[in-house]
């Protein structure tokens, strides 16, 4: 069976999670009709299949290449891109003013889902550009904006996120890469960034890379940070990419998925001749590096919805053709049995449940952006949710989906592993989940003090119905009250679990007003089946947590660090 597009879910979830209306309503989204949302969804989910679905295998298989002159795609990449580029996608949620569409980042969303959903490794080379659109459209000075955003929008050059290097890691305030001034406003960098995803590549004509450096005399830690723009090729006096900017690909990594994604390790300025451009203030470079960030760490719950999506479509494809034993005496697909039928039912509640978090998320972003301070404080609390449990639930989903395929998942040819392997990623990177967890009750707890938290609750216990629901609402509430004045050890120790509870709780929510709201039609009765799974099934496993979530640090100190050797 051919990837399909969800496009019935994305966009029922659109118009009752998002409520799409509500945006299109407005002066600024006035573009975002019904019949132009239709033909975005219908119409990328018609390119995914037939140019980049293709291609996930082989770049699974083969994948991206380093050569003494760059990164190699695999073949029918460069031309895959090309395609995107000349189809208009990467202009979908761009500003206007720079050659975008201007819709909602939620229609934007759906279109990354798609995308990844068909060849996930190749989505994050979008994904990445998207954060650089967001960070140079707040950050950037209009000389800068002028030069570079109008081909990032259209996707004719990709953009980069840098900031990791081999002993700053979580860290980013250990970095060393430096940036000396250069007398006419340029500034020369130096230093060697890691892991950095589409790094390099041979599909675009230049790459924007976004990178963090200290500045001389700069102050110790994130303070002393700043932001520059540092293209692969630079800009000639009539704004195409010219002479090489010393900007090196030094290696690519071997991982154990996202092959068709290479992950470089970039030399700046080997022979000092490597020219940057400050974006934003000196030493503010955090802040306007986190405007990516945030971006990205929607975008990388997204990838889990796309890895839960793929992994679920491919399993129920094998459980329907799998004949195997018998039931009632008659050989039977092995999608008949019980336990494949409990495991079906949790992928495919599970994929609902991420999919309404992550959507509902991205339309606080909407929102946020049309002046709503209500939406900007929901947005800060839910993106540690989005990021780390639709992350967690693309894990689990391909994990089931290689059990549903039995030996035979365990087996390469099949696919399934693939998904396996390439959603493991997700919890690590743009912040690891506990990082995440950290930062709901380190920081996001307190926002407005404690208004925005207490607004959620107050939103979730005004529609919840299922007593399950309620009484885990209450707990989440109990609970993060006592988090936000709790000593930073027990706060931090109870982070996670709290983290599940809290997202399982919103999900909850989300699940329970789709099901309330579908109509009795073929979609709205799976859609209201797989809802009441959720809730009857999963839901109450996050109350499981409570337990975990009220516990204090000690148990997790009975232990010297000699004694995890014994």
């Amino acid at each position: 069976m051919p990837f399909t597009a969800p496009i019935t879910e994305q966009r029922f979830i659109l118009d009752h999670i998002v409520r799409l209306g509500e945006l299109a309503a407005t002066d600024r989204f006035a573009a975002a009709s019904d019949d132009v949302i239709d033909a975005v969804l219908e119409g990328i989910g018609q390119f995914a299949a037939g140019e980049w679905a293709p291609l996930a295998r082989a770049g699974d298989t083969v994948g991206a290449k380093w050569t003494a002159d760059g990164v190699v795609m695999p073949a029918g990449y460069p031309q895959a891109y090309r395609a995107f580029v000349e189809g208009g996608w990467g202009t979908i949620g761009a500003p206007e003013a720079f050659g975008g569409q201007g819709l909602p980042f939620t229609i934007q969303t759906a279109v990354l889902e798609t995308l990844g959903t068909a060849n996930m490794g190749f989505a994050l080379c979008p994904i990445l550009t998207v954060g650089a659109i967001e960070a140079l459209a707040h950050h950037g000075t209009p000389e800068q904006q002028a030069a570079y955003l109008p081909r990032l929008t259209t996707g004719e050059w990709t953009g980069t996120m840098n900031l990791t290097e081999p002993q700053a890691g979580s860290d980013v305030g250990a970095l060393k890469t430096m940036a000396k001034p250069r007398g006419d406003g340029s500034w020369s960098i130096k230093g060697t960034k890691i892991f950095i995803s589409f790094g390099d590549h041979d599909m675009a004509e230049n790459i924007v890379h976004l990178v963090l450096a200290r500045t001389p005399d700069a102050p110790a830690g994130t303070r002393g940070i700043s932001l520059f723009l540092v293209p692969k090729y630079r800009l000639d006096a009539d704004g195409n990419p010219g002479a090489f900017n010393d900007v090196r690909v030094v290696s690519i990594e071997h991982k154990m998925g996202l092959h068709a994604s290479p992950t470089c390790v970039l030399s700046f300025g080997d022979h000092d001749d490597c020219i940057g451009h400050l974006i934003g203030a000196e030493h503010a470079g955090m802040r306007a590096m986190f405007t990516m960030m945030n971006n990205a760490r929607l975008n990388v719950g997204l990838q889990g919805v796309q890895v839960a999506e793929g992994a679920t479509q491919k399993a129920v494809e094998y459980a329907r053709e799998r004949i195997q034993g018998t039931r009632g005496g008659q050989p039977t697909a092995i999608i008949e049995f019980p336990d494949v039928r409990r495991m079906l039912m949790r992928m495919k509640a599970q994929t609902l449940a991420a999919r309404a978090l992550v959507y509902y998320a991205a339309g606080q972003v909407d929102y946020a952006g049309l002046g709503d301070a209500a939406a900007k404080d929901r947005l800060e609390l839910v993106t540690p949710l989005a990021k780390a449990h639709a992350t967690d639930i693309g894990n689990e989903v391909a994990s089931l989906g290689v059990q549903i395929h039995g030996g035979m998942g365990f087996i390469e040819e099949t696919g399934a592993a693939q998904f396996f392997r390439e959603a493991r990623i997700t919890p690590i990177y743009e912040g690891t989940n506990g990082i995440q967890a950290a930062d709901l009750v380190g920081r996001k707890l307190a926002l407005s003090n404690g208004g925005a938290f207490s607004s959620l609750i107050a939103d979730i216990r005004a529609e919840a119905q299922d007593a399950g629901l309620i009484a885990l609402v209450d707990a989440c509430e109990r609970i993060g009250r006592r988090l936000q004045t709790a000593d930073a050890d027990d706060r931090l120790a109870a982070s996670y679990p709290f983290l599940n509870m809290l997202s399982v709780a919103t999900a909850g929510w989300l699940v329970e007003r789709l099901a309330r709201e579908s109509a009795d039609d073929a979609p709205g009765r799976t859609r209201r089946a797989i809802a009441a799974f959720y809730l009857a099934q999963i839901l109450p496993e996050a109350s499981g947590q409570i337990a975990a979530a009220e516990a204090d640090a000690s148990a997790l100190y009975r232990l010297d660090a000699d004694a995890f050797m014994a």
